[in-house]
């Protein structure tokens, strides 16, 4: 378990790393096979029209507008809203701040969390993915056998005036260790609304398309999303 872990770390921080480019074939050979053919990435389903699957083809992202309701959307806010008071203590979870709220000794709560990580063992909070309408359409795309790999609950609070709320555009794909690439799926539900001025998630159409590229951070005026586990 520990060689794999080590294993991980070494391949994220290759992606980190700017300098560090694909330059022989068989690097690039494995980064394009990353790169799914368009006739791959939808399961044969009766749920999704001709037309939205057209358009997740080309696109990489598909918007079902309504599909929680909002009494649930409210019961998750008050569970983050409890996890961020202390008053609920989740094992394994992890609670992310921006380290500027930390340094200045600012109290907690939710306007100083920025991302809950791996709540699966919350049963408030892990109830979204057991939810039957997003199942529903989660296996359009990876089939019936679904494992949860991955969750978060990701806060946008005003920025400390540091600009480290940033966070610069990426690809997931770099961070997870497995495949097949075209049977994964993310399902995203906004919990309040969102727009381009209080940072809603942002998606390059097609892209899904494009070979992994060397991430890093832009060089903005401060360098920005540095976090700390709790």
């Amino acid at each position: 378990m520990e060689d794999r872990a080590q294993k991980r770390v070494a391949v994220i921080s290759e992606h980190l790393t700017p300098q560090k480019q694909h330059s022989n074939s068989s690097e690039i050979s494995e980064t394009t096979t990353d790169v799914a053919a368009a006739d791959s990435l939808v399961v044969p389903n009766e749920v999704l029209s001709q037309e939205q699957v057209d358009f997740y083809n080309k696109n990489g992202y598909l918007v079902i507008r309504n599909l929680v309701p909002l009494e649930l959307l409210n019961k998750y806010l008050e569970r983050f809203n409890q996890i961020c008071e202390g008053e609920v203590r989740v094992p394994g979870i992890t609670v992310m701040k921006d380290v500027t709220h930390v340094k200045s000794n600012r109290p907690s709560g939710e306007r100083t969390v920025n991302k809950l990580q791996n709540f699966e063992n919350d049963e408030v909070l892990f109830s979204y993915c057991e939810l039957p309408q997003i199942l529903k359409y989660v296996t359009c795309f990876t089939g019936p056998d679904i494992k949860s790999m991955h969750t978060m609950l990701i806060n946008k609070p005003p920025d400390p005036g540091t600009m480290t709320s940033r966070h610069p555009l990426h690809q997931d794909l770099h961070y997870f260790p497995f495949r097949p690439a075209n049977r994964m799926v993310c399902s995203w539900t906004a919990l309040e609304k969102v727009h381009q001025r209080n940072g809603c998630l942002v998606v390059q159409p097609g892209t899904h398309y494009t070979p992994l590229l060397p991430h890093f951070y832009p060089k903005w005026e401060v360098r920005s999303h540095t976090l700390v586990n709790f």
